[in-house]
C-alpha cells in the first residue's frame, strides 16, 4: 500500500522542485546552465555603477558574473544577437582596494577570468570590467560612467539554490511524514487486533450463566 503510494506522492512533488529549478522568471529571460539573464537595452544617464546595478535589482537580479568558459561563450553569443551598442559592456566586477583583488558584485567567488594583456602595474582604483563583444576578452576601465547603452542582468545563484532547497525539504518531511503515518496506523491496527483476539474466554457459556442467575432467584431455606 505505501509502496503504491509513494510514486504518486512524490512525482508531483519532484516536478514542482525541477520546476523551481529550471524555470526562469518569464519568457524574456534566457536560462543557461542554473541561472537566468536577461538584457535591457536601455539607454540611461548613470552618476555611478550603483545606478547600473540597480537597474538589475529592480529585476530582482544583479549585474552578470562570468564562472566559466561557457558561460562567457553563451554570453558573447546572446550579444551578438540583441546588442547594439559599443563594442564593451559592463560587467558585474569591481576591484575592491581592501585586499587589492576583483570581486563579483552578486558576492560569488572568482573562478574564472578572461583578462586581455595588460599592464599590472596600473592604478586600479575605481576600476571596473568591461566585456568586449567581439572577443569574448575583459578589460579593465572607468566604474564613473556617465550612461551606459544597456544591462546585463544575471539571477544570483544562490536564489535558485535556496528555492532548490526549500522545496527538497518539503518533498523529504513530506515523504517521511506518509511513512510515519502509515506506521503508525499499521501499529495501532495491530493492537486493537491482538486486544480481541487475546480476551479472556469466559468459563461458562451464555445458558451455563443463564440457569445460574435463575437460581440465585430463590433463597435456600434451610428447616
Amino acid at each position: 500500500m505505501l509502496r503504491a503510494a509513494l510514486p504518486a506522492l512524490l512525482l508531483p512533488l519532484l516536478g514542482l522542485a525541477a520546476a523551481a529549478v529550471a524555470d526562469c522568471p518569464s519568457s524574456t529571460w534566457i536560462q543557461f546552465q542554473d541561472s537566468c539573464y536577461i538584457f535591457l537595452q536601455e539607454a540611461i544617464k548613470v552618476e555611478s555603477i550603483e545606478d547600473v546595478r540597480n537597474q538589475c535589482t529592480d529585476h530582482g537580479a544583479d549585474m552578470i558574473s562570468i564562472h566559466n568558459e561557457e558561460e562567457n561563450a553563451f554570453i558573447l553569443d546572446t550579444l551578438k544577437k540583441q546588442w547594439k551598442g559599443p563594442d564593451d559592456i559592463l560587467l558585474g566586477m569591481f576591484y575592491d582596494t581592501d585586499d587589492a583583488s576583483f570581486k563579483w558584485f552578486d558576492n560569488s567567488n572568482m573562478t574564472f577570468d578572461k583578462w586581455t594583456d595588460q599592464d599590472d602595474d596600473e592604478d586600479l582604483v575605481d576600476t571596473c570590467a568591461f566585456l568586449h563583444i567581439k572577443t569574448g576578452e575583459w578589460k579593465k576601465g572607468n566604474c564613473e560612467v556617465s550612461s551606459v547603452e544597456g544591462t546585463l542582468c544575471k539571477t544570483a545563484n544562490n536564489h535558485i539554490l535556496i528555492s532548490a532547497l526549500v522545496i527538497a525539504s518539503t518533498v523529504i518531511l513530506t515523504v517521511l511524514g506518509a511513512i510515519i503515518w502509515f506506521l503508525y496506523k499499521k501499529h495501532s491496527d495491530s493492537r486493537f487486533t491482538t486486544v480481541f483476539s487475546t480476551a479472556p474466554q469466559s468459563p461458562y457459556n451464555e445458558d451455563c450463566v443463564l440457569v445460574v442467575g435463575e437460581e440465585n432467584e430463590y433463597p435456600v431455606q434451610f428447616d
